[in-house]
């Protein structure tokens, strides 16, 4: 059954698409899988893990919202990852490479979103960024210290999803589209359930591009990206819709990733942090076992760095109330 999907990419995928047969492999080599390509594997494993599992629980853009329906880092994931799937198969790419790189590019996000990332950056050395720290889960923290061992393409995929970093595979190229198309139209949807947007204050000159619809505006960012096509070995978009795209991100930070209520708890944020970073350092007893393997190679404070960021926020919230905050003595009528 493997062997007819490698037969299938041969026949179908375009020529500067990534053949699964032409993987540079695995840290650690693995028995085969009559089955499942090495993708598909790599799709799996990061599906099955724990970090995939505490992405439900960490936040998007809003701390805590009220109600169900806003996007958590899970969601965000999923959304991902669909649209990197429909950008791989309308341009003929390898569907499985993307499909692997895309469910793990968050796995190293922080709670707290953004802010729980920028207060680890302001707390270590040589600063934070989660994608490096994506990179690490899947590497060293997974499965209590072995890692997932994925393939080279889907790990570079994972760690050049973001900023100017550019992967070795358009398949890998694809996640940052992929990742951008969706947090612009879902943010959107979430600042406009929050109060903070409406429909109409997104600018005209925009929305004429793009469309004035959610769904008008995901399919003709996706169509752009696919439109571009893969001749010129860089993923990229048509014109007008990349800077249409560029100017819709500019307004969205203007607008609601800076606005005092989005970033309302960042201080509470990185002071919830500093204090329990520095009561790890101090009670480095108390850090997890799978965790603390890491420190005689790491460091104290990169293992205290990564049991911060692998925290749910509400996890986070209540490991500083059980620490900082004093209990009620409990009143027993005698």
């Amino acid at each position: 059954m493997k062997d007819v999907t490698l037969a299938r990419e041969e026949a179908f995928l375009c020529p500067q698409a990534f053949l699964t047969k032409n993987t540079k492999g695995r840290a650690k080599p693995i028995s085969d899988c009559p089955v499942r390509t090495d993708f598909q594997r790599d799709r799996d494993r990061i599906t099955h893990s724990k970090s995939f599992r505490r992405l439900m629980n960490k936040m998007q853009v809003f701390l805590a919202p009220e109600g169900d329906h806003y996007r958590t880092r899970l969601t965000h994931t999923l959304e991902v990852t669909q649209i990197a799937r429909t950008l791989a198969r309308g341009m003929c790419l390898n569907e499985d490479l993307t499909e692997a790189a895309a469910l793990g590019h968050d796995l190293g996000h922080t709670p707290f979103g953004h802010s729980g990332e920028r207060a680890l950056d302001e707390i270590m050395d040589g600063g934070f960024r989660h994608y490096e720290q994506s990179l690490r889960v899947v590497d060293k923290l997974e499965r209590n210290g072995e890692g997932l061992n994925l393939t080279y393409e889907v790990r570079d995929g994972i760690l050049n999803h973001s900023g100017d970093n550019l992967a070795c595979t358009l398949e890998g190229q694809l996640i940052k589209f992929a990742d951008r198309i969706a947090y612009l139209n879902h943010d959107i949807d979430d600042a406009t359930r929050a109060g903070l947007l409406n429909k109409d204050d997104i600018p005209k000159d925009i929305c004429d591009v793009l469309g004035y619809t959610h769904s008008d505006r995901l399919t003709s960012m996706v169509l752009s990206v696919v439109k571009n096509g893969v001749d010129k070995g860089v993923i990229g978009m048509t014109e007008p819709e990349g800077q249409a795209m560029k100017d819709l991100r500019k307004f969205m930070f203007d607008r609601v990733y800076g606005h005092p209520d989005a970033r309302s708890e960042d201080k509470k944020v990185l002071g919830l942090m500093m204090c329990l970073f520095d009561h790890y350092l101090a009670h480095v007893d108390e850090l997890p076992d799978d965790i603390k393997q890491h420190i005689d190679e790491d460091g104290v404070e990169r293992a205290v760095c990564d049991h911060l960021a692998s925290m749910t926020d509400r996890f986070a919230i209540s490991t500083y109330e059980t620490i900082f905050v004093p209990k009620v003595w409990p009143y027993k009528n005698n």
